[in-house]
């Protein structure tokens, strides 16, 4: 037996729920709505970690704005902190080189940054995944036990299409779903709100396309005056998850 596998539980004992904010395919703003969901519990006063788990895509430090960080080392790693926030992510290490993760590579990774990374004491560890149905996915819901999923999708047949997959991988898996949230709309239609309801899951609501949004990439206090924030704020209090 693997012995890093012993060393997950003690890393993560102290961690009080975890939530992987998951989708379908890729290009769905999920990196972004992982980012904001851990800055607004952490300016509610929660005790919050990020873990960015999409190795071939790496983009949590972009949105926060600390690409070069480096966590220390003191019996493990300690993560980097930005906005009140515990953040790991293989691009720490990475930064622009290539990261050719493919099947056993990426599971070995994947244990090795958990069971290095010293989380401490948290109210919430938010997890962004990778995008799809890969290994990655199935790792990360192995090894975190007693992890909720958050499914994000845009309007698009194609984001949906997908979904549904994503959905049926959980629901095997026997994840429980707190919801999916439709991101990126543009205009009035209710085609999520009832694929949601043909998944059996809860729709927790739409954000909007936000056109500044751009600009605020890099700067978490700019992040939180952008439309996509307080319409986000405003869905997490709904459905009880800054609580």
């Amino acid at each position: 037996m693997d012995p890093r596998l012993a060393v997950i539980p003690f890393r993560l004992g102290g961690v009080k729920r975890i939530i992987v904010v998951c989708s379908g395919k890729g290009g769905v703003g999920k990196t972004l709505i992982s980012t904001l969901f851990a800055l607004l519990a952490s300016q509610r006063g929660k005790r919050v970690g990020l873990l960015d788990l999409d190795f071939h895509g790496p983009s949590v430090s972009v949105v926060l704005g600390c690409r070069g960080c480096t966590p220390l080392e003191d019996k493990g790693l300690i993560p980097v902190e930005v906005a009140g926030v515990k953040v790991m992510s293989l691009d720490f290490f990475a930064g622009s080189a290539p990261l050719p993760l493919r099947g056993r590579d990426a599971t070995e990774a994947l244990i090795e940054l958990l069971a290095v990374t010293r989380w401490g004491e948290l109210d919430l560890l938010v997890v962004d995944s990778p995008p799809g149905t890969g290994d990655e996915l199935l790792d990360a819901v192995r090894l975190l036990k007693g992890v909720e999923a958050l499914v994000v999708t845009t309007p698009s047949k194609l984001a949906l299409s997908s979904v549904s997959r994503l959905v049926g991988l959980l629901k095997a898996a026997r994840v429980p779903v707190l919801g999916v949230l439709e991101n990126m709309r543009v205009e009035d239609d209710v085609n999520v709100q009832r694929m949601a309801a043909e998944w059996g899951l809860v729709y927790l609501g739409w954000l909007p396309y936000d056109r500044d949004l751009e600009r605020a990439l890099g700067d978490p206090s700019a992040l939180f005056s952008t439309s996509v924030s307080r319409s986000l704020e405003r869905i997490l209090e709904t459905a009880n998850l800054l609580a």
